[in-house]
């Protein structure tokens, strides 16, 4: 790797990881008067402010917390891309992957909040609806089924990522075996992600979403 390329890595890294990190969930939670990180599930992602702040701000949240996922695997690498005058890749490559994880990661362990935030489920859907929209559609899809028959939206979303990584291998396969781990990385991150609703799920007190 050349200093060039070292220089775009690691900018695209940092950019990444900083519009991940920026608490959508609590800043709308604080305009509404409301710490997110001190009620409900504590959590600062789109599923408690829909509770605990209401649905319009909950649904917000989950649309700009998938934005940011978009944008750090496409939008990141192509500024990258402009300011040292190459040409955008096209397609899956492997600084728009890199990018967008950095996003997931700075959703999940933003600096702005000590390194406490969300589960990731939006910033991955929104990776995924930028790179791999067939396997975001197969993961909709799961969760949608599962949420319609449990009304639990953290046992739709352990399904979705479990649906995810399944189908990761026959869809994109072709695009190289580091792309369907990388997506089954992702998958295995959301799930580990909602450890406390697993055992909230097993001991029967999980909440339901009511609508």
């Amino acid at each position: 790797m050349n200093a060039s390329t070292f220089l775009i890595w690691s900018l695209g890294a940092l950019g990444a990881y900083l519009l991940g990190a920026v608490p959508f969930g609590f800043l709308i939670a604080r305009a509404r008067g409301v710490d997110i990180r001190t009620v409900g599930s504590r959590n600062t992602g789109a599923t408690n402010v829909f509770r605990c702040v209401g649905k319009p701000w909950g649904i917000a949240t989950f649309v700009l917390d998938l934005s940011k996922g978009v944008a750090g695997c496409r939008l990141v690498p192509w500024l990258l891309a402009q300011a040292f005058g190459a040409p955008a890749a096209p397609g899956i490559a492997p600084l728009h992957v890199f990018c967008g994880c950095l996003a997931v990661t700075g959703h999940n362990w933003p600096v702005f909040l000590g390194f406490k935030g969300g589960k990731g489920v939006a910033t991955s859907a929104g990776l995924l609806l930028g790179l791999a929209p067939v396997g975001c559609g197969i993961a909709l899809l799961a969760w949608l089924l599962a949420m319609a028959a449990t009304r639990y939206v953290s046992l739709a979303s352990i399904v979705a990522a479990i649906a995810l990584g399944i189908a990761a291998w026959p869809l994109y396969r072709s695009a190289g075996i580091w792309f369907p781990i990388t997506l089954d990385g992702l998958a295995a991150l959301a799930i580990g992600r909602h450890h406390a609703n697993i055992r909230r799920l097993l001991a029967g007190t999980e909440p339901h979403v009511r609508f």
